[in-house]
């Protein structure tokens, strides 16, 4: 009959590992909707090992407006979590703008203040002296300290390990291959041919969330895995060790500097089918265009390059609960580009979805409404 549990998580990159670690450490000793017993969790990863496509390839910062008024909740809650935990290290976010770009400045500003972020507008000579070689068409510039990098391997590596600590159990090579109800649990198939036995599945499989939900018999929601490149350059002069992270207002580029290279992107969103993905030559010359028309910095080499697929619900915002027609099947995907920096306060807030009760830690307070899989 192969093995059983009470929630099988697809997927062990930040999102599955994060809600594996919410649900083991919990301490609530309380069954999936149930008031006593313990909760037992497998995560099934398909790859040889978990965080191998998205959460292996993030540009990893913390940043508090990143995403939109929409994520800011999950992100702000995160924060304290992560600067407790030593995951974080200060590096300030700077969006650069040029003359015609006053009113997205002015509307940045006014739109994230009201929620509650402390961001100043900064002229020309602060812009200048934050970002040595600004050219000089770059003259607006909004500053917030409430940026920092992310130690996203050890977050991962922290999450895998809270999980296992509080019993949960992780499979790889475990491809979910089919999936069939039958009186109130799951039967799982896997690629390895063995099956499991599970009460709940949870959808944390990133850009293939819609392949699973078709598994299950579930509607897909589209999830649209959309390319992100990155690449990592050596420039002259050398990037500032001190230098912020630097985003154009207009979304068109960001930068940050790495163990004395840069890292760009050129905040391309390529729609693609769920895969291994690798970066286009065109978007790599592209960033190097887009970084060369903001800075007179001389790019050297490209010395690395890579791409991961985001994945974004239709309307961009994550989506986490039960599916409202499929029993037993609860979705915590569409994290875009956000899922590593909202992880503890989203795994807090998916996990009290799950379990029926309130959250304990991070997503206390954050609303889960707009993000209810019952939208869809």
């Amino acid at each position: 009959m192969g093995d059983s549990c009470d929630i099988a998580i697809i997927g062990a990159g930040m999102a599955g590992a994060s809600l594996a670690a919410s649900l083991a450490g919990s301490g609530v000793g309380r069954g999936v909707g149930q008031g006593a017993g313990e909760t037992s969790v497998v995560l099934l990863e398909a790859e040889d090992a978990p965080g191998y496509h998205a959460t292996g390839r993030s540009a990893a910062f913390w940043e508090e407006t990143y995403g939109g008024p929409k994520i800011f909740p999950l992100t702000a809650a995160s924060g304290p979590f992560l600067r407790e935990g030593g995951f974080l290290t200060q590096r300030g976010v700077l969006h650069i703008g040029r003359q015609r770009d006053e009113g997205a400045i002015d509307a940045f500003i006014d739109q994230f203040r009201a929620l509650g972020a402390r961001i100043e507008r900064l002229g020309r000579d602060a812009v200048a002296r934050l970002v040595p070689g600004l050219r000089p068409e770059w003259v607006l510039g909004t500053w917030s300290e409430a940026c920092a990098d992310i130690d996203v391997a050890a977050l991962h590596a922290h999450f895998l390990a809270e999980a296992k600590a509080g019993g949960a159990r992780l499979r790889t090579r475990a491809r979910l291959v089919a999936a069939q109800r039958e009186a109130g649990e799951w039967r799982l198939a896997l690629t390895d041919g063995e099956t499991l036995r599970a009460r709940v599945i949870v959808n944390a499989a990133g850009a293939w969330a819609d392949e699973v939900a078709r598994i299950a018999g579930a509607q897909p929601i589209g999830i649209a895995p959309l390319r992100r490149t990155v690449v990592q350059l050596r420039c002259q002069p050398p990037a500032p060790a001190d230098l912020p992270l630097v985003l154009d207002i207009g979304g068109t580029f960001y930068f940050k500097p790495e163990n004395g290279r840069l890292w760009l992107s050129p905040h391309d969103e390529t729609p693609s089918p769920a895969c291994d993905a690798a970066p286009d030559e065109i978007d790599v010359a592209l960033a190097v265009e887009r970084l060369e028309q903001a800075v007179d910095w001389n790019v050297e080499a490209v010395e690395r390059k890579w791409a991961g697929l985001r994945s974004f619900a239709p309307d961009r915002a994550p989506v986490y609960g039960f599916d409202p027609r499929v029993p037993g099947f609860f979705w915590c995907a569409g994290q875009g580009g956000f899922g590593i920096q909202t992880s503890p306060a989203a795994a807090d807030m998916a996990a009290a979805m799950l379990l029926g009760r309130d959250p304990v830690g991070p997503g206390r307070g954050v609303d889960p409404a707009p993000f209810s899989a019952a939208r869809f």
